[in-house]
């Protein structure tokens, strides 16, 4: 089956170091939670950030909130043809069950995965709708065994070619790995895992929109 990967997400829960910050606090006051418990979000939390490694990495769970539903509202996943993942920048793994509805809503989806990292995993009636694992990226790519593994970065040495030509490149055994973070590369760890890196625009594009022009091109070659 075709899989697709965000890697290196900018999705977690508020790191140790920063736990005690006062906008931390307050802001898990005010959701009536511990600290422990709430998404890392810079919206709330940037002053925190200021003294976390990789802050310009971290803090975004908005984008893997509009990448996932890109990913997972369209006849493509629908139809079981694709299988999707979330590798976080600290190597947690989230594995979606098929044809789940996540919520439209931001903060219904921010609850559904501060759930999941207390639970690790969540169901309805007999299906297992995410899983929550401690996994690298490297031993995801292992376990789904492609035959193919395919990053997409504006990263120097990348080659340039339009969404439409990619996904010629693709077949039912191909792992797409986009980054969930907003600024940045990937890390060097992420980039060994990687056949070859392509780049689909002149410009920075946002995960979601990259997410949507090759998952609807993908959906193309199997549909139209």
């Amino acid at each position: 089956m075709f899989s697709l990967i965000f890697a290196e997400s900018a999705l977690e829960t508020i790191p140790d170091s920063i736990m005690h910050h006062s906008c931390v606090v307050a802001h898990a006051q005010k959701l009536r939670k511990k600290p422990h418990e709430i998404l890392l979000d810079n919206s709330w939390h940037y002053a925190a950030m200021k003294k976390i490694k990789n802050q310009i990495k971290r803090g975004r769970p908005d984008i893997i909130h509009f990448s996932l539903l890109e990913a997972t509202t369209i006849p493509l996943y629908r139809a079981n043809k694709i299988k999707v993942y979330v590798h976080t920048i600290h190597n947690k793994v989230i594995t979606l069950g098929a044809n789940i509805n996540l919520p439209k809503s931001y903060h219904r989806f921010q609850g559904l995965i501060e759930k999941l990292y207390q639970k690790t995993e969540i169901q309805s009636y007999d299906n297992t709708l995410l899983q929550l694992h401690d996994m690298t990226l490297s031993q995801l790519i292992q376990k789904i065994n492609p035959k193919t593994v395919i990053g997409l970065s504006r990263e120097k040495g990348s080659s340039m070619v339009s969404p439409a030509t990619l996904v010629r490149k693709f077949d039912n055994d191909t792992c797409l790995i986009i980054g969930g973070f907003q600024k940045g590369h990937f890390s060097e760890s992420t980039k060994s895992c990687i056949d070859t890196l392509y780049q689909i625009h002149q410009e920075s594009l946002e995960s979601h929109v990259v997410t949507s022009r090759i998952l609807y091109e993908y959906e193309k070659t199997l549909f139209m």
